[in-house]
């Protein structure tokens, strides 16, 4: 089956759920699962597993968006470990990093769509 934008817009809703629960952690409105920053449970971490690398053949964006998927998951906890030390406005401060993270992955993502046009 043929990638679409479609799969590509379900990528970016799996990013905005992933910055929506680390928010919400560190909002003080969930608690923090070791779940939020396993690769493996990552719902954006299973979409490259079971949509993307079966079927596209660009290696090196696709390495890349791992990439970026993993520095993020890192920072998001080490916000967490921040918010849970009590710097509840140090932690906050660095979901910035946690929009860095999402430009990154927001270009790769583009950059891997326009391909395959």
């Amino acid at each position: 089956m043929e990638l679409t934008s479609l799969d590509f817009q379900q990528a970016r809703i799996k990013q905005v759920l992933f910055k929506s629960r680390l928010r919400s952690v560190l909002y003080g409105v969930r608690d923090a699962d070791e779940a939020l920053f396993s690769v493996r449970d990552n719902p954006l971490g299973q979409w490259i597993e079971t949509v993307i690398k079966p079927q596209y053949n660009n290696a090196s964006l696709i390495r890349e968006l791992e990439r970026i998927l993993s520095d993020t998951l890192q920072t998001g906890r080490q916000l967490v470990g921040m918010h849970q030390r009590g710097q509840l406005e140090e932690a906050r401060k660095g979901l910035e990093q946690i929009e860095a993270h999402g430009t990154r992955m927001e270009e790769v993502l583009q950059k891997m769509e326009q391909s395959l046009r």
